[in-house]
């Protein structure tokens, strides 16, 4: 028997949960992408745009969850 889990359907319910599920996926692939830039080419520091531009994303969504929320019944 095969087990479905819609994230979507969870998240959507849930929005602190989307929030950790967010922030559990960029404090595990910024690691990674780190590593291969230091394994590749180490000339020009490309990880620090993308880990940037998705730390900004984090912190909106934090921002959206915890702190612009809206009242709900």
């Amino acid at each position: 028997m095969k087990t479905k889990f819609n994230f979507e359907a969870k998240t959507s319910k849930n929005p602190k949960l989307g929030f950790k599920i967010h922030a559990l996926v960029f404090l595990l692939v910024t690691p990674i992408i780190f590593i291969i830039w230091y394994l590749t080419d180490t000339t020009y520091p490309w990880p620090l745009w993308s880990t940037s531009s998705w730390a900004i994303g984090v912190l909106f969504h934090y921002l959206g969850v915890f702190v612009f929320r809206k009242n709900r019944i």
